[in-house]
This record gives C-alpha cells, sequence and structure tokens, in this order.
C-alpha cells in the first residue's frame, strides 16, 4: 500500500509546490511539540476583553468627531452601524476558522489549511508588516497624549524626544518606553497579559460609558438637523493620493447624503480593527472550539454598540460643524462647560491605548511565532520559554522592531497601510472558508458560518470595496511590501518549509 493510500483522506496532499497545503491534522499536532507549545490559559471572558481592548482605541475617540465633521453629520451612527456589519460578516468566517482549525497564527493558518503554502506565506507577511505598523501607530498616539498630560502638569520634555513630527527628526522616547514595557509583560506569560488587559479595558469601558450616561443630559435635539445633511460635491483627485475607486471608474466623490454614509463607513471600518487578533490566542484558550467564537463575535458585538452609542450622544451634544477633529469627545465636553469631564476622557484615551499596543503585539508574535514554526521563519523563533510557555525570542525581537519603528518614524502617511493589510486578510479568510467547506466536509466545526457561500461571498465583496476606497499610492505601498515578500520566500521560505 502506498504511502498516500495509508494517510487518512483529510491529510492526502493533492496539492505540490507553492500551492501544497497543512492538514489541520498536522496543524493540530505541531502545537504538541513540548519545545513548540504554548501555554493553555485563557478563557472566553479573556478573549472577549482582549478583542474589546484592541477595538475600543484611539477610533472611539477621534474618528467620531472627524467623519461626523467632514463626512456624515449626525448619520454617523449610521456608519458605524454599516461598518459592524461588514466586520460581523468577516468575523463569522473567522468563527469557523477559528473553532476548526484552533492554532495560533489566525488567517496564516487558515490560509495555510485551505489556500496552500504561498498564499499562507503572503497573508502572513501582510499581518506582520499590518501589526507593525498599527502597534507604532498606536504607540506614537499614546506618547502624544502622555506629552499632553505631562504639559498640564508643567513637564515638559525636550523636543529632540518627542519624535519626529512637522518635518523636525527625533526621537519618540515615551513611544519607545511603552514598546519595550508591553514587550517585558507579554514576555512574562498570557494570563499576566489578560489581567493587566482586564483592568485598562475595564478603565476604558468606564470612560465611554461616561460620555455615554453624562452625555445624554446634555443632548440638544437641534443638533440632529439634519440627521443625514445634503450632499456636497467634492473634486475628484487624478494622482496617486486620490482613492482607486475612483481612478479606476472616474467619478466625482460626494460627502454627506446617502454616498456620505457608505464614504464615512470606510473610514471608520479602520475603528474596528484588532477583533481578528482574537483569532491567534487560540492556541493558548483552554476550549477553543467554544470560546473563540464568543470571544471573537463578543468582543465586535461590545464595541458596535459602544461606537453608535457614543456617536449618537457626541453629535447630539455639540453641532457636526462644530465638533474638534483631534479630541471631539473631550472637546464637546468643554463646549458645554464641563471641563472635568473632559479632563477624565483624555486621561482614558491615554490609558486605554496601551492595551491596543499590547494586543496588536500580541497578535504579531503568534503569527511570527506560527510562521517560525513551519519553518517559513528561521525556527529558533519558534521556542517557548520553559517557564512562562511563552513565544519569548519572536516576542522580543518583533517588540524591540517596533518599539524603534515608533521611536524613529513618523508613521502618519502609513497608517492606512494597517487598513489594506486587514481587509486583505478578511478577503482570504472568507474565501478560505468556502474552500475548506469542499476540500474537507468531514472536517469537526464546532462554529459554523451561516449561509454558506453568501456570507462569506458578501464579506469579500464589502471588503474589496473598502479597499478600492484607499488611495492609490497605499495599494502602491502594499505591492511594493507584498513583492519583498515573495522575495524572501522563494529565497528563504520555500527551501526551509516543514511541508513535504
Amino acid at each position: 500500500m502506498s504511502t498516500s493510500e495509508q494517510q487518512p483522506l483529510g491529510e492526502r496532499r493533492g496539492k505540490r509546490g507553492v500551492f501544497r497545503t497543512k492538514s489541520v491534522e498536522q496543524s493540530i499536532r505541531d502545537t504538541e511539540e513540548p519545545e513548540h507549545a504554548l501555554k493553555k490559559s485563557l478563557t472566553a471572558l479573556d478573549l472577549t476583553v482582549f478583542g474589546v481592548g484592541v477595538v475600543i482605541g484611539t477610533g472611539i475617540f477621534v474618528l467620531t468627531g472627524k467623519v461626523a465633521k467632514e463626512n456624515a453629520g449626525p448619520a454617523v451612527s449610521l456608519a458605524f452601524v454599516l461598518a459592524g456589519v461588514v466586520c460581523g460578516l468577516a468575523a463569522l468566517c473567522y468563527a469557523e476558522f477559528a473553532s476548526t482549525v484552533p492554532v495560533a497564527g489566525s488567517a496564516y493558518t487558515f490560509s495555510y489549511a485551505s489556500l496552500g503554502e504561498l498564499p499562507a506565506w503572503i497573508i502572513g507577511w501582510d499581518l506582520i508588516l499590518e501589526l507593525a505598523l498599527g502597534c507604532a501607530v498606536v504607540a506614537v498616539g499614546w506618547s502624544g497624549y502622555i506629552r499632553s498630560l505631562l504639559d498640564n502638569a508643567g513637564w515638559h520634555l525636550p523636543v529632540s524626544l518627542q519624535g519626529t513630527h512637522e518635518g523636525h527628526f527625533g526621537f519618540d522616547i515615551l513611544a519607545c518606553a511603552l514598546v519595550l514595557a508591553l514587550t517585558v509583560i507579554l514576555v512574562l506569560g498570557m494570563k499576566l497579559s489578560s489581567r493587566v488587559t482586564a483592568v485598562v479595558v475595564a478603565v476604558k469601558v468606564t470612560v465611554v460609558l461616561i460620555v455615554i450616561i453624562v452625555g445624554a443630559f446634555f443632548i440638544n435635539g437641534a443638533n440632529y438637523e439634519p440627521f443625514i445633511p445634503k450632499s456636497q460635491g467634492t473634486t475628484a483627485g487624478s494622482d496617486i493620493k486620490a482613492p482607486l475607486v475612483q481612478l479606476m471608474f472616474g467619478f466625482s466623490p460626494s460627502n454627506f447624503g446617502v454616498m456620505g454614509i457608505f464614504s464615512a463607513a470606510a473610514v471608520v471600518f479602520f475603528a474596528f480593527i484588532g477583533f481578528d487578533i482574537v483569532a491567534t490566542a487560540a492556541e493558548e484558550t483552554r476550549n477553543p472550539q467554544r470560546d473563540v467564537p464568543r470571544g471573537i463575535l463578543g468582543s465586535l458585538a461590545i464595541c458596535t454598540l459602544l461606537y453608535v452609542a457614543v456617536s449618537v450622544v457626541v453629535t447630539g451634544m455639540q453641532k457636526y460643524s462644530e465638533l474638534s477633529t483631534d479630541a471631539p469627545l473631550a472637546d464637546a465636553f468643554k463646549a458645554t462647560g464641563h471641563p472635568f469631564w473632559a479632563g477624565l476622557i483624555s486621561f482614558g484615551a491615554a490609558v486605554g491605548l496601551t492595551t491596543v499596543c499590547m494586543i496588536l503585539l500580541l497578535g504579531q508574535s503568534r503569527v511570527f511565532f506560527a510562521m517560525s514554526r513551519d519553518g517559513l521563519l528561521p525556527r529558533i523563533f519558534s521556542r517557548v520559554h520553559p517557564k512562562y510557555g511563552t513565544p519569548y525570542r519572536s516576542t522580543i525581537l518583533l517588540g524591540v522592531v517596533v518599539a524603534v519603528l515608533a521611536g524613529f518614524t513618523s508613521i502618519d502617511v502609513l497608517a492606512e497601510l494597517v487598513n489594506i493589510g486587514t481587509l486583505f486578510a478578511f478577503v482570504v479568510v472568507a474565501l478560505g472558508v468556502v474552500i475548506l467547506r469542499r476540500t474537507r466536509p468531514d472536517l469537526p466545526r464546532a462554529f459554523r458560518t451561516p449561509l454558506v457561500p453568501a456570507v462569506p461571498v458578501l464579506s469579500v465583496v464589502a471588503s474589496v470595496w473598502l479597499m478600492l476606497n484607499l488611495t492609490a499610492e497605499t495599494w502602491l505601498r502594499f505591492a511594493a511590501w507584498m513583492v519583498l515578500g515573495c522575495v524572501l520566500y522563494f529565497v528563504y521560505g520555500k527551501r526551509h518549509s516543514r511541508v513535504p
């Protein structure tokens, strides 16, 4: 009897070369190797806290006012609902994969089981970029809040230690220090990380609830009129800084009106980025088949509800045309004569961003760890700490890289790469659900995405549409990163892959 005949049906590989797949059974067996096995300590509550901790960040504290003022008016609440639906479609696909393949790596691991090695490498390379830049962006934002609080207290950092901004080159000591401190916490164990996150998330959610409850007493119904402002045309761009969809189809964009709600959804969608990080912790969850879907869907539902409530309150407190684009929540309370609440909100925003950084670092290190365990990156980074059970080598390496990136780099122009990377991952995961349903119908699925293939197809269409609303410049940068990734795969990854 041949070797292939001796293998179970699910483990036979019909593909070779760059599209060879790694069976679900093999992926799960790899997690049982003592030197490469992560410690299982997380529950559904831990995962939900992680999800809420990473999603509620700069989006709810900044984007609400910016989008209401520039794109949708009071109807920004509908934009949050629309963006939440798009993320919900992707979340349903993530939930099925995470319960079927409870292995570190999220979309990378899912792609390896369904699309093949090269697509898996591409998505893993994409996730490393997305999470590194995302963490650096948030760390720099956190540094800005802390400097503001220090300035209020009369303590001023030297300009050379405030980072690169407005043409001035410097080192952001606060952003760098934050990333390094969080790296240490992640090395010391997932349970410690989840406890720190739980405390900070409690503070952050409390601040958000204060905005909703206290702000509700200062709502002026006249500020909601008109709820959907009259459409206003804008000048269409013709260079690489214009959205790709404009260059492709040549239409002129508009703000406000019904189309303004869709434009706003393309922006506020990025306030939801991070719920998919929950899937990267599947291997460290005690009962992943049950708890990971709960963590993904639960955190997304909570964040959507909070986003909609905050947007309704803040546009009721202050006329949308007068909202601040830097700190809309705090400034809305200042405008109504309540500086105490404004200060509390600023403090909550600064504290809350720490969990965003931590969980982005967590997700990045787990993707890197999974790729290293498969041999696509050096195997030295796939060893776990003998005491703490964490992938300490990959965590330290990436923590140092992100700390330097946050300290030295002005990353405003790179922020959209985080967005396109996330949407690309959504597309791959949705396609993977459909493919794995066809190729491995025998797999036990603790959670099943409803209405397959309709839901995955809708997820792909919605994600591609939002990607097309990003600038052509962002697409070019993304393409350059993908080309570099492909070169590395053929030079190193393909030769060292552990999948025969």
